[in-house]
């Protein structure tokens, strides 16, 4: 398993770092990591000196890649060059809510099916409200489990009802190694620069994403905003 963490965030510069309830967050995600039962190894991928001491200070294994790399699928794939495992997860560095059963059920279809090159996770959801929201990315699926699209826009769409059920897309990828830097090469998509959701170029280009539906949601950290809301649920489960 590879964790990307870079440090110059657009939005919030240095996240890995920021402490939450004394810890810093990528402590945080290495540990949901750790706990998964299918997880190998867990090695954090980063462009800076800083967290990758930090890594070390609390027992991870960091891994410096190139400040070159223009994504956290380049940087994953950057670091599985070096790695022995032929599967491989991209949890990234932001998720610190990522329970380690999401981990371990999007792995469980590439040992089960060879045909199986990438996988991600969903959560069936019916917030009205979230369903509205850009900044929850929804997918939808083929009677097989496989995408057949990511949008920030509300899908699918509701003509009479207005709203109902929808998948809520997290943050989690799994690969076939070789898969990975087949990812890795693509060129940006049109439908990618469109939605800026990495994952559309892989299905543009007539590749598909197995989706395995999870019972646990997560919250990226992009903003101060989330960065605030994670630390009053992290913080409020480490108090009970």
């Amino acid at each position: 398993m590879v964790i990307p963490a870079r440090y110059a965030s657009e939005r919030l510069p240095g996240k890995p770092l920021a402490q939450i309830d004394g810890r810093p967050m990528i402590w945080y995600v290495w540990e949901k990591a750790r706990k998964s039962r299918l997880a190998t190894r867990v090695v954090v991928a980063t462009d800076d000196g800083r967290i990758a001491e930090v890594v070390k200070g609390f027992g991870g294994e960091a891994m410096m890649t190139s400040l070159a790399c223009a994504s956290g699928t380049d940087r994953v794939a950057e670091a599985a060059r070096g790695l022995s495992e032929e599967i491989i997860v991209n949890l990234q560095g932001d998720e610190p809510m990522m329970h380690p059963s999401v981990i371990d059920a999007v792995v469980a279809p590439l040992l089960a099916d060879r045909a199986v090159s990438m996988t991600t996770a969903a959560l069936l959801r019916d917030d009205p409200e979230e369903f509205l929201r850009p900044s929850v990315v929804k997918v939808v699926t083929d009677a097989g489990g496989d995408a057949l699209y990511f949008s920030r826009s509300p899908i699918p769409h509701y003509r009479d009802a207005g709203s109902g059920r929808y998948r809520k897309h997290l943050g989690i990828y799994g690969y076939r190694k070789e898969f990975l830097f087949t990812v890795a090469a693509l060129p940006p998509s049109p439908l990618e620069e469109a939605e800026r959701l990495e994952q559309l170029r892989v299905l543009e280009s007539g590749y598909r994403i197995r989706v395995v539906d999870v019972a646990h949601d997560s919250v990226g950290v992009d903003t101060q905003e989330d960065l605030a809301a994670v630390k009053e649920r992290l913080c409020g489960r480490n108090g009970q």
